[in-house]
């Protein structure tokens, strides 16, 4: 009987039903298994392994996606990043819909399974549509497009509620382990960002399939990595605490806050003011709601100035990947992520007890406010990088002007005149490497000039169309008839065709091409073999990679402190049957930032340092907003509503208020 009755309670905890309304906490605390003697629910351990093998399913993904779009869909690059910014903006938007189903009708649990039944069709459909033999590239395209659009649901779907039901897990008297989750979490989606971004490219272009780069395979991997998320979710069902939806809470709450507004409207002529606009509706709905919607609403005006931060935060993967593709060596994709690893337990472990010992009151918000600071600093240190970055850069054109470089290839020393003002009163020089761009002067947006060319004694006449503020190279060059011109655009990407009469050209030595530097490379026949003439149009960048790693300290810095902290408060601060709503709020606050990305990039037309500089001051605007709205914030444990509101009911019996019962810790 004793064994029955153990397993009973167990049952009863582990699958509630929604007349389940009074479990034991003593039966909840003996029954739910511990991790290794520690306050850590074993469950975890299945929650932060999904959330590794999901992560590597998602960025695995999307680190060939824009090839994928250039190289097999042959998309130009306009489309390819237009559809890859609308995909990722999509994963930041559904989690809205994936948090509604959780908190209002199938639960955390069951949301989380099938939407990520979704995502595996979705990955499966993707994949399908990366082989090359199924189909015409009409296929190819609609399959890929339906792919994403399902990885859009799956991932945005469950984003909000596996970091819930993370937190779920925990007793409420375990406030300091369920932080410490939210950094495991966190770290556990950097570990498989991080070896995602290694491992899928080499998949696609190291291994070849189907006569060429393997996207197939580059896509299928990430589909089976999250097969193996959805079986170890499952497999951990039977540890899971479950907390069962409560209805459309969302419906309820919106009819609240209308009938709130309602109610004020009509009865403030002859009615006292009350307290807070809100218990208008004491009158239908009950104290404990309304409290709930408060709390809900006080956080999410919060959330109002953050999107600043994620601005800043996600161009490392735009405009400081940009600004790093002209420095003197390769980009280092990962080392936001490697610093996460090494800084999350470097800030839980060291740091955060070091200035507890100093007597500071190391609140959420106020860590918060620090990411930010340190956020800010990084643009700062980007904007000195930039600023030397740029030194090698040649200046555009102005207005009425183009500029202009001759490269001779005629056999010997050749004169140039053009009319009106000549930028070259000197003779060039044969295979002379041209020293400097030289102004050109239009007074025109288009101009045809005549180009008068000397070779020992005998002139040529060149005719070309020049446009102002483009950049241009002259190839001069000898031909049986006589001198012969070529002009090239340096929007033309520097190939130039040739033909050497079945000359072998598939070794040709180029030398060393430095990170930021601009070439034109010119074959040439000499001595019966293929050479090859380089010219530097822009010199190479002296400015080392290594600078690029005081910002990533500052970014990284500042992410630990504002992204793992804004997480464990979304959940803590939270009632608890709108804690996956305002999960999806807090993701909300990353889609809006990079909606402000667009906006400043396309309308402010700024050079890269200044913009750099703008975002800067920006998030440190923010910052002084962020900072006075915490400082009237007051903390609150949902948990304690159980207490509080245990006998409430729709007539309004039991007025408390939540604000002065509990006076948390402010700002």
């Amino acid at each position: 009987m004793g064994k029955l009755r153990i397993h009973s309670y167990f049952k009863g905890l582990l699958f509630p039903s929604d007349n389940d309304n009074c479990w034991s906490n003593k039966y909840k605390l003996i029954l739910l298994l511990k991790l290794c003697g520690t306050n850590y629910p074993t469950s975890i351990c299945f929650i932060v392994v999904n959330e590794f093998c999901e992560r590597f399913s998602y960025y695995g993904m999307k680190a060939v996606l824009t090839l994928y779009f250039l190289t097999y869909l042959h998309w130009d690059k306009d489309l390819s990043t237009a559809v890859y910014h609308a995909f990722s903006s999509l994963c930041y938007f559904t989690p809205i819909l994936g948090a509604l189903i959780a908190d209002s009708w199938l639960g955390k649990f069951k949301t989380i399974v099938y939407l990520s039944i979704v995502y595996v069709i979705g990955h499966v459909v993707k994949s399908v549509g990366a082989i090359p033999t199924v189909g015409n590239p009409d296929v190819h395209i609609a399959l890929s497009m339906v792919g994403l659009i399902l990885i859009a649901f799956g991932t945005g779907g469950i984003k909000p509620c596996v970091a819930a039901f993370g937190g779920d897990q925990f007793d409420e008297e375990n406030v300091s382990e369920r932080q410490k989750f939210f950094s495991i979490f966190y770290m556990s989606i950097n570990a498989g960002s991080l070896l995602s971004t290694v491992i899928t490219p080499i998949l696609r272009g190291d291994v070849q399939c189907f006569g060429g780069d393997c996207y197939a395979l580059a896509f299928g991997v990430p589909a089976a990595l999250m097969v193996v998320a959805l079986v170890v979710f499952i497999a951990g069902s039977s540890l899971y605490k479950r907390n069962p939806p409560q209805g459309n809470i969302l419906l309820e709450v919106c009819n609240c806050i209308g009938f709130a507004i309602k109610n004020r409207w009509q009865r403030r002529r002859y009615e006292p003011q009350r307290k807070h606009w809100l218990d208008w509706a004491e009158e239908k709905y009950s104290k404990r709601l309304i409290q709930e919607i408060k709390m809900v609403l006080r956080v999410l005006v919060l959330y109002i100035p953050l999107p600043m931060f994620w601005a800043l935060f996600d161009q490392q993967g735009s405009r400081w990947t940009l600004q790093a593709t002209r420095m003197n060596m390769a980009f280092v994709r990962m080392l936001n992520a490697l610093m996460i690893l090494l800084f999350v337990p470097i800030f839980d472990l060291i740091i955060y007890p070091l200035v507890g010992l100093c007597r500071i009151n190391i609140t959420p918000l106020r860590k918060m406010a620090a990411g930010m600071v340190f956020a800010a600093l990084a643009f700062g240190a980007a904007t000195l990088v930039e600023v030397n970055v740029v030194k090698t850069v040649v200046d555009p054109a102005p207005a009425g002007n183009c500029l202009l470089q001759v490269f001779n290839l005629a056999g010997g020393d050749v004169s140039l005149q053009i009319p009106g003002s000549n930028p070259f009163p000197e003779p060039i020089k044969y295979l002379q490497d041209p020293p400097k761009y030289e102004m050109l002067p239009l007074k025109a947006p288009s101009k045809m000039l005549k180009i008068e060319v000397t070779l020992n004694g005998a002139t040529s006449e060149c005719q070309h169309i020049f446009n102002q503020q483009n950049s241009y190279s002259l190839i001069v060059f000898s031909e049986t008839t006589g001198v012969q011109c070529k002009l090239v655009s340096a929007s033309e990407n520097g190939f130039i065709s040739c033909s050497l009469e079945s000359k072998e050209c598939s070794n040709v030595n180029l030398g060393l091409l430095d990170f930021g530097g601009s070439y034109t490379v010119i074959l040439m026949e000499e001595f019966g073999k293929v050479g090859a003439r380089k010219m530097e149009d822009v010199k190479a960048n002296n400015v080392h990679i290594a600078w690029q790693i005081p910002q990533y300290v500052l970014i990284t810095t500042g992410e630990v402190m504002f992204s793992i902290t804004g997480l464990e408060f979304s959940y803590s601060q939270a009632p608890a049957n709108m804690k996956s709503v305002l999960q999806a709020g807090w993701l909300l606050t990353v889609a809006f930032g990079n909606v402000i990305v667009l906006i400043v990039a396309e309308g402010a037309g700024l050079e890269q340092w200044k913009e750099f500089l703008l975002f800067a001051g920006l998030l440190l605007g923010v910052f002084i907003i962020f900072s006075i709205m915490a400082y009237f914030y007051t903390y609150v444990d949902p948990d304690e509503l159980d207490k509080i509101y245990a006998g409430d009911s729709k007539s309004g019996e039991g007025s408390l208020s939540l604000s002065d019962e509990f006076k948390g810790s402010a700002h």
